[in-house]
């Protein structure tokens, strides 16, 4: 446990950049070798526009950043949150605790509000409208809702009382997580029902992704899927049955461009969730 804490609490911007670079290339020869879908695209110019908003997002957070770091300096100095009222417990314990309330306030909440915010949810639908969901949809995050997103980081830093070492972790976590329940890839059913038990498994994000409501309100989570079965947002689909997108803008000239992205909030035809 010291060598995570003292690993994570001074992890080099290299590391975080190779963290995240690494899931990418991993997952991207996972499903180039083994794909869930035989999608008819090309997979180069399809990563490079979800690469565009990979990069949107890490200067968004970077330039946030220092926020983070005073909200996590603020909440151990003043003993703010959950974790200063557990000190006598173990460090697994804390950090065990630490990482499921961050998800809980960071991804899960963060999650379910774009959902049921009309304004947000327009954010949000950059993300949603993607027909060929592979690993590199995981990051595919219009830049206002990267600034909702951080936001909701900083609430979990300060609802948790969260130090540097334990929020890099998470944030470390969550990456290559995401990058793993977004790839395009094909467990065998059993395995993946076995990870959804504990942790949000490629079939289970899946299904979030299916174009129509009510199925696309549902499997919220990014690093615990005990969040969804809590509050009951937990649902299951036929791996085969699932069609990816948002049923408001299939038409790939409104989700296949950079353009078309950034500009999706403003278009009048933008609906907010139904």
């Amino acid at each position: 446990m010291d060598s995570i804490v003292s690993y994570f609490g001074s992890i080099p911007s290299a590391h975080r950049a190779l963290i995240l670079a690494g899931g990418i290339a991993g997952f991207w020869l996972w499903e180039s070798a083994g794909p869930l879908v035989r999608f008819r695209y090309d997979k180069w110019s399809h990563a490079l526009v979800n690469l565009f908003f990979t990069g949107t997002t890490i200067v968004v957070n970077f330039a946030l950043a220092f926020l983070l770091l005073l909200a996590s300096e603020w909440a151990v100095t003043h003993q703010v949150g959950l974790l200063p009222m557990i000190p006598t417990w173990p460090l697994w314990a804390q950090m065990l605790v630490g990482l499921l309330v961050l998800d809980l306030v960071s991804a899960w909440l963060a999650h379910w509000v774009q959902h049921k915010t009309p304004l947000l949810w327009r954010l949000h639908l950059v993300h949603h409208s993607d027909t060929e969901v592979d690993t590199t949809t995981a990051n595919r995050h219009h830049p206002g809702e990267s600034v909702v997103r951080f936001a909701f980081t900083t609430l979990g830093v300060v609802v948790t009382g969260a130090p540097m070492w334990l929020v890099f972790l998470y944030q470390s976590l969550s990456v290559v997580l995401s990058q793993f329940n977004h790839a395009n890839i094909a467990l065998p059913p059993a395995l993946d029902r076995a990870i959804s038990w504990v942790l949000v498994s490629p079939d289970m994000h899946k299904v979030h992704h299916h174009y129509v409501m009510p199925v696309t309100d549902s499997n919220y989570g990014n690093l615990f899927s005990i969040w969804d079965r809590l509050f009951g947002t937990f649902r299951t689909m036929d791996r085969q049955a699932i069609v990816y997108g948002v049923d408001t803008h299939m038409a790939p000239e409104e989700h296949a461009t950079i353009g078309a992205l950034l500009t999706m909030p403003l278009r009048p035809g933008t609906k907010g969730p139904r």
